[in-house]
């Protein structure tokens, strides 16, 4: 396939990154892999092709054949000063994309919601499941709802793979969607790790803005292994995943009127609401906002990962029937 510069240098942006996030030098095979994260895919000898081009520029060196390649500190300097639309993060775009796209009507009960969807494979589904059920049980999720996708069936425009099954679990995005139907603007900050301590939440201890990142951060902090959602369930201590908004002060009512209609519709996700121009959880807020802190969608799927079980996650993937949802306790019933 013919590529322009523009696909060259993005892939080259993205190779660079990996290198400088790395802790030693890495081959093909390993920015192969792990570039499918910045949703570029690229086989092994394309990553040659693309190392060749980056050691004649001076961005990268080789170490050793076998041991890989490092960047420079010209390849540094070349991260540092990336065009501008390779900085810009698309997590917010497709924030305000699926807020757009959600139509659920809690009164009714009816209309579309936003998921998460993470791919086990097929023989670790139920076992991943069971280490799901301190976050469901004990509240850090934004739903007890979820809808389990058999090998091979479509949900949104995924297909789950052969001998895989995938998970649908409600995105914190329900909140922004019904309030923007509402009439509310609700400002995405960020998604973090938030300590909790003895029950309730202190402060947030790693952040990533969604203006800068082109993945969702629960994603992020799912694969760096820095949450223990587990622990926090079952003892009150522990790292969750949580998402930090913000509206202006006089629409404080209608949101906490939407919140409650969320919760009797089974529809979560609010942790807490702070008061007006005052710090939610350290985090200052502008004079006449309100700031609000959100479960991630994704703690269920940290306890599984805790529990050193593999999984692919498409977070923000899509918008789904709320009809099709079922309760988690249900949900391996409908594999059988």
């Amino acid at each position: 396939m013919f590529e322009t510069q523009l696909d060259v240098e993005r892939k080259t942006l993205a190779i660079l990154k990996i290198l400088h996030s790395s802790q030693k030098p890495a081959g093909s095979s390993v920015i192969a892999h792990k570039i499918k994260d910045y949703g570029i895919e690229l086989t092994e000898r394309a990553v040659r092709y693309h190392l060749r081009l980056t050691d004649e520029r001076g961005l990268t060196k080789l170490v050793r054949e076998r041991d890989g390649r490092i960047i420079t500190e010209k390849g540094i300097h070349e991260i540092n000063s990336a065009l501008v639309k390779d900085k810009v993060g698309f997590a917010i775009s497709r924030i305000e994309l699926l807020s757009f796209r959600t139509d659920f009507d809690f009164e009714k009960r009816l209309g579309t919601v936003p998921v998460n969807i993470s791919i086990f494979k097929k023989e670790d589904f139920e076992k991943a499941f069971r280490a799901m059920k301190p976050a469901f049980e004990n509240g850090l999720c934004v739903s007890n709802l979820v809808r389990v996708v058999p090998s091979e069936e479509q949900i949104g425009n995924i297909t789950v793979p052969e001998d895989k099954i995938g998970l649908a679990t409600v995105c914190s995005i329900v909140v922004n969607g019904v309030l923007l139907k509402a009439g509310v603007p609700m400002d995405s900050r960020f998604g973090g790790t938030l300590q909790i301590t003895n029950g309730k939440p202190v402060r947030f201890t790693e952040i990533i803005h969604y203006n800068g990142s082109s993945l969702d951060p629960s994603e992020v902090f799912i694969k760096a292994r820095m949450t223990s959602v587990v622990k926090a369930a079952t003892t009150g201590n522990g790292q969750i995943l949580a998402n930090f908004r913000e509206i202006p002060a006089i629409c404080r009512s209608t949101t906490e009127h939407v919140v409650d209609g969320l919760k009797r519709a089974g529809l979560g996700g609010v942790l807490m609401i702070g008061n007006t121009s005052e710090p939610v959880c350290e985090i200052p807020i502008e004079h006449g906002r309100v700031g609000i802190i959100l479960l991630g969608g994704l703690n269920p799927v940290a306890c599984a990962q805790e529990a050193n079980i593999e999984m692919e996650n498409l977070s923000m993937s899509a918008v789904i029937d709320y009809t099709d949802l079922v309760d988690y306790r249900d949900a391996l019933n409908t594999l059988r």
